[in-house]
């Protein structure tokens, strides 16, 4: 009697503590929509390695000459670090495209579900760093 007590407080606690890393995270649909694509060049004006996800800044130049600053939302930065990707990855100031769903509120310059690529073509903050120590010889 006392195993199956302790069994059934063990699962409650584990479903409390799920419950709560479940509610805490949101869905990409709830912010972002995916009938609003984007692509744009600019180059990086800051990033921000924080919880629950990394931000990539983006100043663009717009057709009245006006600047727009874009924030790409990234993953999170455990995951990233044990990928092999670090804060200075990607630096201030280097130039990349951008590829994403702009967010459901029309005046935010919020981006999500990104592909930034330097003009080099690399691929930063998705994947395996290219420099990984796992993918070395």
């Amino acid at each position: 009697m006392i195993g199956r007590i302790s069994i059934a407080l063990a699962a409650a606690a584990l479903g409390m503590g799920f419950s709560g890393a479940l509610s805490a995270h949101h869905s990409t649909a709830a912010e972002f929509d995916r009938s609003k694509p984007i692509t744009f060049t600019g180059t990086v004006k800051k990033v921000q390695w924080l919880n629950p996800h990394i931000y990539t800044h983006i100043e663009v130049k717009s057709a009245d000459g006006s600047t727009i600053v874009y924030r790409v939302e990234g993953g999170p930065p455990n995951a990233l670090y044990r990928q092999g990707w670090r804060m200075d990855s990607l630096k201030v100031g280097v130039q990349v495209t951008v590829t994403g769903l702009r967010a459901k509120n029309d005046a935010s310059l919020h981006v999500g579900q990104a592909t930034i690529t330097t003009a080099d073509g690399k691929r930063v903050f998705a994947g395996t760093a290219p420099d990984h120590p796992a993918l070395q010889p």
